[in-house]
């Protein structure tokens, strides 16, 4: 296997983009702040302390990020056990590896959270590795996520295609120099993802599983 096929999985494999929105906005109410739920949804892709950050401003009380983003994991936490995967998720994952590619998971999530995500896709028999936040110094939009894919696959950059649903992926996809292909179930509109870098852009994992023959993943 000498090609790698790279996924996000927060609203690009697993339905929780929205889930991400309701619980950060309630961690950010509980801390006295008001954000739009919008607002929220346009910054979820991005790791915790970015999402703060981007949120809240650089001129925030950053004593209060470890705080926010405990309340954010326990709030999100509640539902581990019933994460929806999008339809054919695991069949995409799977009919990948049977054509030869080594797909590989980047995703900001880790520990409990990230194998709550892997047991809802339940295609471990496809993924050979996973980059996580606890591998990387910078998330998306950084490139260093992706790059660190590609190290596991043991694949140039040249010979990967990276699949998201977020500007934050697609940004980080085009810094790391692959090939970048957007999703529409994480609710990001189809022009700011092509904006952002991606090649070709799907409704949903089904719909790329079922146009794989004239898409980048050929």
């Amino acid at each position: 296997m000498d090609r790698a096929a790279v996924f996000d999985v927060d609203g690009t494999l697993v339905d929780t983009n929205h889930l991400h929105v309701t619980t950060w906005w309630e961690a950010f109410r509980q801390a006295g702040h008001r954000v739009p739920m919008h607002a929220v949804h346009r910054s979820v892709g991005l790791g915790s302390t970015d999402l703060i950050a981007h949120l809240l401003g650089e001129d925030r009380d950053t004593e209060q990020d470890a705080r926010l983003s405990a309340a954010h994991t326990a709030l999100y936490a509640q539902y581990f056990d019933r994460l929806p995967a999008f339809a054919d998720a695991g069949r995409l994952l799977r009919r990948l590896h049977e054509d030869g590619w080594t797909v590989v998971l980047a995703t900001s999530a880790s520990g409990p959270e990230l194998s709550a995500l892997r047991r809802a896709i339940d295609a471990d028999d496809a993924i050979a590795a996973t980059a996580s936040s606890d591998d990387v110094q910078e998330g998306k939009p950084a490139p260093e996520p992706v790059q660190h894919a590609l190290d596991l696959a043991g694949v140039p950059k040249e010979r990967a295609v990276f699949v998201g649903d977020t500007v934050w992926d697609m940004r980080a996809g085009r810094r790391a120099g692959v090939r970048c292909v957007g999703l529409l179930c994480g609710g990001i509109p189809r022009a700011d993802l092509q904006e952002a870098g991606a090649e070709a852009v799907y409704d949903d994992p089904a719909h790329l599983l079922a146009s794989l023959e004239d898409s980048p993943l050929a």
